[in-house]
Order: C-alpha cells, then structure tokens, then sequence
C-alpha cells in the first residue's frame, strides 16, 4: 500500500505492478497515472454528474462488473449524489477522486446526461454510432459526417469523439433551461430515421442485433434519463490501453478518404501528448448553448 498526496487530499495506492492490460504490458500504475495527467481535461466532463465505474479487479483479460453505488469504504471526501432515490452514487469532482477510481481497476467512466443540480435535463443529446459486423469505423465516420452536416442545417452545431472501441460518438451541446429526456430521445431517433430511410442498406436504429448486421445503428436511446455514456477520455477495456478520444471532424473526414480506421485508434500515452498538441476537443459539449428546434 501506498498513499500519495494529490492536491491536499491522501490517496491510497495498491497493487500497482499488477498488469491490467497484459497484450501491452500496461499496468496498474500506468492506469493511475494516466487518469492523474489526463485529470485536469477529463474531470470537467464528469463533474457534477453520477458515475457508473466499470471495474476489471484481474485486468481486461479478467472479469468485471459494474458498479453504480458508491462503495462504504470510499473517502469521505469523495462527493456522493442521490440522483435516484434509494441509490447513492460517487461524483467525481477533482483529481483526487479520479485516481480513487482509477486505484479501484475502474478502468472504465461512465456519465448520466444530466448533471446532479437538475436531474431531469440533460447537457447535450447524443448519438451513438455503433458498426455491426462487418460495418467498421469508417462505415461510422460516413454515417457520422452525413448526421453532422443534416444537424449544421438545422442550426446545431456537434463534437465527436471515438468510443475507444468500434465506433463514434456525437454530441449536440445543448446547456440550457427546458430540455428533456423524453425530448433529445425523440430529437434523435427523428434524425436516426431519417438517415436510416436514406440508406437503409447501411444504417438502422432498430434495436435488435440481427438487423444490425453490416449497418451502422445509430443508438438513440443512450439519451434516456437512467443510460449513461463512456466519458471523454476514459479508457477502455479492450486488449489495448484504447481511449475514447474527442477528435476534429476534419480527422474524420481524412480517415474516411484514406480508408484508414486505424487513425481514430489512440491509446493512453498518446492522448496525452494530443491534449498537449491540441487542448480539450470536446469542450464545447460543457459551454455551447443551443436549442433544439421543432421538427416539422
């Protein structure tokens, strides 16, 4: 056991030889002191909402299990909400509490939509953009850009980021009064229709995995109040150290003319050194203020 001291706050530190990622080598230790570099862009991304720790105790290559209540033993500096009655879940609202999380093989962050202060609105509507085989990342990275420019005339404006896995994910920044789930949930299956009656031979958004097969579905229900989504910059538990990376549209666009998906593929240390190069990309999503127009 170790016990560090991370802006004036003692963190416990275990197990840190242990491999978490054994095709890379990556190990524990690797993981907490991604998430303490990556910690000053990530955490405005989870703060203030309840989050879901994907925990792998053995590593990717062992099993894991989702952890929505915060647990006893957490610090009692660590921010708890109540954002359904009868379940207590942590907030993590400073780096000291990203790397409590991280030191508990949570290798995975997942967010609510709506932050703590007002349950029932939602920040930004999002798409999840999900390939089913043999569909990929560049099937994505169309589906992706037609759904970026159909929302740019309708006024909204959108970030994306990787899901750190198969596919992309996309945001519309809202950050105003009067959205609702029931709202961007309906916003988005419109849009998700939409496209799907363009091409229905590479995009769906129905639900069930055989009509799936070969086509991008566009995954409107991640806008529903109790599903939450990979935040910015986490990791993911693939046999690589992989990030869900926020990119530029423009690095969308140049994978899909170069029919190369390997360039939406970035791992830890990598993301460092982009944050370095380049600064939050997703920042939009926490500060544009939009509306979503009424569809005819």
């Amino acid at each position: 056991m170790t016990e560090v001291q991370i802006d004036g706050r003692q963190v416990r530190l275990s197990n840190l030889d242990k491999v978490m990622y054994p095709q890379a080598g990556f190990t524990k230790a690797q993981v907490v002191d991604y998430y303490a570099r990556i910690g000053p862009v990530m955490v405005p991304h989870l703060a203030d909402r309840a989050v879901t720790m994907v925990r792998w105790p053995d590593g990717v290559e062992g099993g894991s299990f989702f952890e929505k209540r915060c647990p006893g033993h957490a610090p009692e500096w660590i921010r708890r909400t109540d954002f359904d009655p009868d379940l207590v879940q942590c907030v993590i609202d400073d780096v000291p509490s990203l790397v409590w999380a991280a030191n508990m093989a949570s290798l995975e962050l997942h967010t609510l939509q709506a932050r703590t202060r007002h349950p029932d609105r939602p920040t930004a509507m999002v798409f999840d953009l999900d390939p089913g085989e043999p569909a990929g990342i560049l099937d994505c990275c169309r589906v992706g850009l037609e759904l970026r420019d159909v929302l740019g005339d309708l006024g909204l404006e959108s970030v994306v980021k990787t899901s750190g896995s198969k596919g992309l994910h996309l945001a519309v920044p809202l950050n105003t009064a009067g959205v609702t789930p029931d709202a961007t949930k309906a916003f988005a299956l419109a849009l998700g229709q939409l496209l799907a009656k363009r091409d229905p031979k590479q995009v769906t958004t129905n639900m069930n995995k055989a009509e799936r097969k070969g086509r991008v579905f566009v995954d409107w229900s991640q806008n529903d109040r109790h599903k939450t989504t990979v935040c910015a910059y986490s990791l993911r538990a693939r046999p690589l150290p992989t990030v869900s990376t926020p990119v530029a549209w423009d690095e969308v666009s140049a994978a899909l003319d170069g029919d190369d998906g390997d360039a939406l593929t970035f791992e830890a240390d990598h993301v460092l050194e982009r944050v370095e190069q380049v600064g939050d990309l997703y920042r939009p999503n926490l500060e544009k203020k939009q509306k979503l127009p009424k569809l005819g």
